[in-house]
């Protein structure tokens, strides 16, 4: 495996950071998720423009263009020979002191990992997530900023642990008003009488890539949508339930805190979804291969 790191690719066991990284000490940084389809970087450059806007966020000077940075996740695919996969794309604060002041970082580093991920079995995407609420309450707006991927993970880790000593495979977190937020590494949808629904951005629901592109498949086929505050009770009487995410790309859930979702299997308005969002991967991204 090739990593790009700091303008220059190498293999796996060279790529190292600094320990005095704040990346690694603080969590001081950010990144993105990217998939790879059919030979085409997937909505790349809305990707890197949420890069730069987290980088933004919190004063972090990335030392690339967004061109740049979209020749060089390409070239990292290339140079793993990969045409289907997963990007991981990270901005560090980079070298700094032991102190907490990014001022002390002069540089940035930027790494990109091209590979393959599989989230959740294969099963469940056939037969949907049984998931539950956990107790960790998202981040609130004023504080860390849902908004902002940062590489201070630790409030999603927090309520994955819950999942995980819940038996299931992924977790909802509400907000500090009891609303729904998203789940640990997804948005979370619903479909109530033929209207889809997610909850808004204000919620603390993450500026979803895959999230915009369902919104948008749904206007084409003619699939009303909302951004209503969604309590757990939405979601319990809900037709059907689905996730999107990176990684998780679209995934149906059929149970929630013990309560079935509709038939308790996927629904259609999940398949007309799913559908019309795998077609776009065939035809939307940055070509990797000529």
């Amino acid at each position: 495996m090739k990593i790009y790191l700091d303008g220059q690719f190498c293999s796996e066991a060279d790529a190292k950071i600094s320990v005095f990284d704040h990346g690694l000490l603080y969590g001081d940084g950010v990144f993105e998720g990217i998939r790879m389809y059919h030979n085409r970087v997937f909505k790349l450059r809305e990707h890197i423009e949420r890069l730069y806007w987290s980088a933004k966020a919190i004063l972090l000077d990335i030392p690339m263009t967004q061109e740049e940075m979209i020749a060089a996740t390409v070239e990292t695919c290339r140079q793993n020979n990969l045409r289907d996969g997963y990007i991981r794309l990270v901005v560090t604060r980079g070298k700094g002191t032991l102190g907490l002041d990014p001022r002390k970082c002069p540089k940035a580093s930027i790494i990109i990992i091209a590979t393959t991920i599989q989230l959740y079995p294969e099963k469940t995407y056939a037969e949907g997530l049984t998931i539950v609420t956990v107790p960790t309450t998202r981040n609130i707006v004023n504080a860390v900023n849902p908004a902002i991927k940062s590489l201070n993970y630790l409030n999603n880790v927090l309520a994955r642990i819950e999942a995980n000593n819940a038996g299931v495979e992924e977790a909802i977190l509400l907000n500090s008003d009891g609303f729904v937020a998203e789940c640990t590494a997804d948005n979370v949808f619903i479909v109530q009488k033929g209207k889809l629904y997610t909850p808004p951005l204000s919620s603390g629901a993450l500026y979803g890539i895959t999230r915009n592109t369902v919104l948008d498949v749904a206007r084409e086929l003619g699939i009303p949508s909302g951004e209503p505050s969604l309590s757990r009770y939405d979601l319990y009487i809900a037709d059907e339930m689905f996730l999107t995410g990176t990684a998780a790309e679209m995934i149906p859930v059929v149970k929630v805190d013990g309560r079935v979702i509709g038939t308790g299997k996927p629904g259609p308005i999940t398949a007309k979804l799913l559908a019309g969002f795998q077609a776009r991967t065939r035809t939307d991204g940055e070509i990797i291969f000529a």
